[in-house]
């Protein structure tokens, strides 16, 4: 009997505990995200306008493509019309 009471002291310290720093987690996470929310948003970065998706990925492009044709979102024709764009024929 002295046994199975000091396992449930056990088993209710640990619980305790993780209890405890479950908590703390969850505040520190909570501090973390106001801090983010009252931070100012950083200025936006100027890029060079990206070039055209066509000269970047041909490949995934007809891809894309072919999924479309397949999911019937596409006809044959528009299918064609938009490879021969793509390949520049």
């Amino acid at each position: 009997m002295p046994r199975m009471l000091r396992r449930a002291a056990v088993l209710g310290a640990t619980a305790h505990v993780a209890s405890q720093r479950g908590q703390a987690r969850g505040e520190a996470a909570a501090a973390q995200q106001q801090d983010a929310a009252a931070a100012p948003p950083p200025p936006p970065v100027q890029d060079e306008a990206p070039a055209p998706a066509q000269a970047q990925d041909p490949y995934g492009d007809l891809m894309k493509l072919k999924e479309l044709l397949d999911a019937g979102a596409l006809t044959q024709e528009e299918f064609d019309t938009q490879k021969q764009k793509i390949l520049g024929a």
